[in-house]
């Protein structure tokens, strides 16, 4: 009888890897002078890199600081530093002195630490490490299965950590975030070098120590809904609704949705009330701010209404980057070669080099090349303007070394 039919016997049930656990207990959490004194000593006299991690509120709060630092040490042990309670952690930071750093997702930490005066001269990010790899999944409790056979308890991730006191159960999930990484750096460092991409890492974790995050020009734009407002005087509506949104977020540090959310904001802008009645009856306007700021919003409504025609919103600015490409086919059919001739090649090359195509370029990298390649076609001085391009968009030397021969090709063939 074929094991797949309905009678079979069901096989063992495949094994639960082991809960990770605390190894020296949960620590208290440090808020105050003394505390920091004891933490800034024990980190000073150890030695070896320092797990870092910092949980915010997102969600919650407007702003992105940090609410919890963890940081763990071989020889230290796990340290939880309330920041909330100092004007900064420059003490840490002169204790860490030139230690290496260990992060997960390094982007998302780097600057609400940067803010507290916490900076890394050397770090290993393990979730990059992960996508140098191709592991299929780069999250940290999934590498600390794959890794070290262990689960990890992820259930407080979307938490309010400016909540006061923090229980318990949340400081144990942030101590566990922390406790696995040296050993996972240790492991991942030995699979880098095995793979021979230690470089690429080294030049990629090189690159993060100058990461800053980007600034939305008209970010109000970004308000989920307002592409379906017709008319420009409903879509200034929706741009001094939610400037005046923003700054009463700012002002109570609050996450903006949570004043109105986007869904009322647009209903307001398409309404376009004429008095704070009707502004309350508007089909879909709610949230918590909805009445206890009427006479704002009704004053952004009213200041749309007025707006000088000239000074409307249109439509948002290219800005300097390339159209979309799937505009090109029928607009622009030289670029559309170009562009699928090299998206064609990364993917091939991707794949020999076993990686995720992303990291192997930047995709913005190769439609700006694409879109705008250099003029030349001597396939010597062509390859060294794709390369000169290449390092001016930001690709990091082992990126250049890999693919300008494939994009130099992928011109040249698509163009003759």
């Amino acid at each position: 009888m074929s094991d797949t039919t309905p009678d079979s016997p069901a096989g063992p049930p495949a094994p639960v890897a082991p809960l990770l656990e605390l190894s020296e207990g949960l620590p208290p959490v440090i808020d105050d002078v003394a505390g920091l004194s004891r933490a800034v000593d024990a980190l000073g006299s150890a030695s070896g890199p320092v797990a870092i991690d910092a949980e915010r509120a997102s969600g919650y709060r407007y702003s992105q600081r940090a609410y919890l630092i963890q940081l763990r040490r071989e020889g230290s042990g796990t340290w939880l530093i309330d920041p909330t309670g100092f004007e900064d952690l420059r003490p840490v930071q002169e204790a860490l002195g030139d230690a290496e750093w260990i992060l997960h997702a390094a982007t998302q930490d780097l600057p609400c630490l940067r803010e507290v005066g916490l900076l890394p001269t050397s770090l290993f990010d393990t979730e990059l490490a992960g996508r140098l790899l191709n592991h299929p999944r780069v999250g940290l409790a999934s590498l600390v299965e794959t890794e070290l056979g262990q689960r990890m308890r992820k259930e407080h991730s979307a938490a309010d950590w400016s909540t006061r006191p923090l229980p318990a159960p949340w400081l144990e999930y942030a101590a566990l975030d922390v406790e696995p990484l040296v050993e996972l750096r240790r492991l991942m460092i030995d699979e880098l070098r095995e793979a021979g991409k230690q470089e690429w890492a080294r030049e990629e974790f090189q690159h993060l120590l100058g990461f800053e995050p980007a600034v939305r020009v008209d970010a109000w734009r970004r308000t989920s809904g307002v592409h379906k407002l017709r008319g420009r005087r409903h879509v200034a509506a929706a741009k001094l609704l939610w400037e005046a949104r923003d700054q009463i977020a700012r002002e109570r540090d609050v996450t903006p949705g949570r004043i109105i959310p986007d869904a009322a904001l647009v209903a307001a802008a398409g309404a376009m009330p004429t008095d704070r009645r009707a502004l309350l009856r508007t089909p879909g306007f709610h949230g918590r701010g909805a009445d206890r700021y009427s006479s704002t919003w009704m004053e952004a409504i009213d200041e749309a209404r007025t707006m000088d025609e000239q000074l409307l919103p249109g439509k948002p600015a290219r800005g300097d980057g390339p159209p979309h490409p799937r505009t090109w086919a029928d607009r622009y059919p030289e670029a559309d070669r170009r562009f699928k001739a090299a998206r064609e090649s990364m993917l091939t090359l991707a794949e020999a080099h076993d990686l995720p195509v992303e990291n192997l370029l930047t995709p913005e990298h190769v439609r700006r090349l694409a879109w705008e390649p250099p003029a030349t076609r001597e396939p010597a001085a062509l390859a060294d303007a794709v390369r000169e391009q290449l390092r001016g968009y930001g690709a990091r030397p082992w990126q250049i070394g890999l693919v300008t021969g494939a994009l130099t090709g992928a011109i040249l063939i698509s163009d003759s």
